[in-house]
């Protein structure tokens, strides 16, 4: 049955690259998967179609082309020419516009189908249910009677079958075939056959077929029925993302606050956010202090607190306080926007495993015409010159034109009208029962279900073939900063001297940093602030010794703070502090000295803290059967203590690693025969991403790193990684069970159909049993994809 959509072109997807450009297309009129299988053939014949991919459970197309030698009309065209539909549809977002991918009015129009197809559903069962009992249990109960199943079973077969029959005669006009063709096919046969019973019961017998017309093509399209609403559900994660952008944005411009609609925010803009409204683009907070929900972005339960500096995420939602931002980000720029693109990308992906499935869907159609063919050969050959055993009730009496025989008790017809009735039925039942929905269905169901649930969870997939990759990876290699730690250094420690005033010396020591620049001297700062201290007195001087500490005027005191050897410089003993910093540098930490008024005081520790989850998030991957190995420039003590304390022992660190080595360090490990995954964050992390086997980057790092990964984890948790593997192997699995079921259903009904005259269950019902079964395969195959929305409860 034809599937309605419309064609729509993304200009925020068509990212040229040198020469080449990508569209995403939505296509109208595809059945099954040997239609997809014929537009894409037909779009990688255009001149300058670099790659093509149709996804029929998507109804969509990828085209990766060069514009200087083809464009979207073109492919228009080309579609329209293999028999299908293509239209142009305004909506989509441009550069600057919120992103809207699934436009309004697109899914009116698709619930609005879908009430179409239910009311024509209604009818043909209201219309079937008496076919069925008045064939089943009162034959030829009184005059007229096929006269008044024909009455009925003509609006079946004609309206509620309407879709078949046309898509039928489009594929013929086109020398083509699909799903449509063969129920099409086996439906009018029945039909026509039955008619000629009807008023010709002298050329073909009294046996009529109208039950099974009817059947056909009711229970074939409650299937159908069914398997679009299924699929609707497929493509909630989209809806879901595209229904959190805000719609308005409160922007303060010329002094005055106006409400403005969203497309209409610039960057550079002040915008006004009140307590429980939607952050409306990305931007920066310029003053106040809140607490933010990024659940829906991030996936991470917790509010997090914003305060002044710190970034925001169009779409969240500001809980409490009242903030003032400056947009950096706005329409197709913003995250919401990129994660849309990501997982409308992957939905519209293949993943390597589909390969055999796509090729046999190509030639399924015709294969099984062809089996039906012989079938209807071999069975009417057999009926005239061997015999064939009588059905039971009225099916006998159309062997008034055959010879009848009896053997072993049974008896049997042998030639006359039984014989070609016989064939013909058995070569319907083939037809029918044939499906190749469920190939075509079996893998991108579960892949957009897949990655869709993997966006709710903030985890970011590339597409199908990055999903299979990282289901078999078996050694995961993480880099240390900012993947296993927070990737930005903090006050871990202060230690004083014995009578010392721990509050006034960091008090001290960080209003001399303030005046320094340095990473070390401002997690001093955030420390002394995060505990309280007040630090609004400016520093009479400030001198920076590079590489080695500060030294400073500062209310009434003079203040050094630095390293050892600083320290030694100006003849002051530090031996007091000296184990502790032993202490310290044994774990990895920076420790630094201070001296008050040429007296050493104290010592303080600054180190790139572990993130909290990282711990857990190595042990489940530990569970998950995998390696876990660490990676860093920093040496190897300081590797090992980080190591350590997340459960990776000393033997899979591998320390004091130019930026330039980590690809190379993967290469050994792949050279081992382990497939690896690499998990990192920086510009430098991009040659490793690649080279792994699967590449996991972190949200909080760069874009470079994120435009290299095969995964994004938005909120960069590294427990995300182990939800990430434990999703792509479900998926993977899921695909298996689809692609089993569609070679088993096939496999195993279409030989019993081609037996089905001598198969006593079915007999002269075989075409209803197989209409009820091809329709129940193509359901159960989305409905097994959509378990995957369960998945982590």
């Amino acid at each position: 049955m034809a599937t309605k959509s419309t064609l729509s072109v993304q200009p925020q997807a068509q990212q040229a690259v040198g020469q080449e450009c990508q569209a995403q297309l939505a296509l109208e009129g595809m059945s099954c998967a040997s239609c997809a299988m014929r537009i894409e053939k037909g779009l990688k014949k255009l001149p300058g179609v670099l790659d093509a991919q149709v996804n029929f459970a998507a109804e969509r197309a990828s085209v990766t082309y060069d514009p200087v030698q083809t464009g979207i009309e073109q492919m228009i065209q080309k579609v329209e020419a293999v028999g299908y539909k293509a239209q142009s549809e305004p909506g989509a977002a441009a550069e600057g516009e919120p992103v809207a991918p699934l436009a309004a009015d697109d899914e009116q129009r698709k619930q609005s189908e879908l009430r179409r197809k239910r009311n024509l559903l209604i009818l043909g069962i209201v219309l079937s249910l008496p076919i069925m009992v008045l064939s089943m249990f009162f034959v030829d109960a009184f005059p007229g009677e096929n006269v008044l199943l024909l009455v009925l079973a003509a609006p079946v077969w004609a309206v509620v079958g309407w879709e078949f029959h046309r898509s039928a005669i489009n594929a013929l006009r086109h020398r083509a075939a699909n799903m449509d063709t063969l129920v099409s096919l086996g439906s009018t046969a029945a039909y026509l056959l039955s008619v000629a019973a009807t008023f010709w019961p002298g050329l073909v017998g009294g046996m009529t077929f109208y039950d099974t017309a009817a059947l056909i093509i009711t229970l074939i399209y409650l299937g159908k029925f069914l398997e679009a609403r299924a699929k609707g559900q497929t493509g909630a994660a989209i809806k879901k993302l595209i229904g959190l952008q805000a719609r308005t944005a409160h922007v303060l411009r010329a002094g005055r606050e106006l409400e403005l609609p969203i497309e209409q925010v610039c960057i550079g803009d002040e915008v006004v956010v009140r307590p429980g409204e939607k952050i409306p683009v990305d931007g920066v907070v310029l003053a106040g202090h809140s607490s933010v929900d990024e659940a829906m972005i991030t996936g991470e339960s917790l509010p997090v607190e914003k305060v002044e500096g710190d970034s925001l995420i169009g779409a969240t939602i500001n809980q409490r306080g009242l903030l003032r931002m400056r947009a950096t980000k706005v329409g197709a720029d913003t995250m919401l926007a990129h994660i849309i693109r990501m997982v409308e990308q992957a939905q519209g992906s293949k993943a390597p495993i589909q390969r055999l499935a796509d090729s046999i869907s190509g030639i399924f159609v015709p294969v099984v015409m062809l089996i039906a063919f012989i079938t209807f050969a071999a069975w009417a050959v057999i009926g005239n010159t061997m015999g064939l055993p009588a059905f039971d009730g009225h099916m006998v009496s159309a062997g008034s034109y055959s010879v009848m025989r009896v053997a072993n008790g049974v008896m049997w017809h042998v030639g006359g009208s039984y014989a070609w009735i016989t064939a013909v039925v058995a070569a319907v039942t083939v037809l029918v029962v044939a499906c190749p929905c469920a190939l075509g269905l079996a893998t991108p169901t579960a892949i957009m279900v897949g990655t869709g649930k993997g966006a709710e969870k903030g985890i970011l997939i590339k597409g199908g073939e990055s999903l299979e990759r990282i289901q078999a990876v078996q050694a995961v290699l993480l880099d240390k900063t900012g993947t296993i730690t927070r990737g930005k250094p903090e006050l871990t420690d202060v230690y004083v001297a014995e009578g010392g005033d721990v509050e006034e010396m960091l008090r001290l020591v960080a209003l001399a940093e303030q005046g320094s620049e340095h990473p070390l001297a401002a997690a001093l700062v955030e420390g002394a602030k995060a505990r309280g201290l007040d630090l609004a007195v400016a520093p009479q001087s400030f001198t920076a010794q590079v590489g080695r500490g500060v030294e400073a005027q500062v209310a009434g005191h003079s203040v050094l703070v630095g390293t050892r050897k600083l320290m030694e410089e100006r003849g002051l003993d530090g031996e007091s502090c000296a184990p502790q910093v032993l202490e310290w540098e044994r774990q990895g930490k920076t420790a630094m000295l201070a001296a008050i008024d040429g007296v050493v005081t104290g010592a303080l520790a600054v180190a790139d803290t572990v993130k909290p989850d990282s711990a857990e998030a190595v042990r489940q991957m530990h569970v998950q059967g995998l390696d876990v190995w660490m990676i860093t420039g920093d040496n190897r003590r300081t590797a090992e203590a980080i190591a350590a304390g997340v459960g990776i022992p000393a033997e899979r660190v591998l320390a004091e690693v130019l930026p330039a080595d980590k690809a190379n360090q993967v290469r050994k490990l792949q050279e081992e025969g382990l497939v690896v995954a690499f998990a990192g964050d920086g510009i430098n992390d991009a040659p490793a991403l690649v080279q792994a086997d699967a590449g996991i980057a972190m949200g909080t790092g760069t874009d470079i790193a994120m435009e290299a990964a095969d995964i994004t984890l938005v909120k960069g948790s590294l427990k995300s990684v182990a939800t990430a593997l434990a999703l792509s192997r479900a998926t993977l699995r899921t695909i298996k069970q689809n692609l089993f079921w569609a070679f088993a259903y096939n496999v195993i009904l279409i030989p019993l159909a081609i037996l089905s005259p001598v198969v006593s269950f079915l007999r002269e019902q075989a075409p209803i049993f197989a209409a009820a079964a091809m329709a129940l395969s193509s359901v159960m195959v989305v409905s097994n994809s959509l378990r995957l929305r369960r998945f982590g409860r």
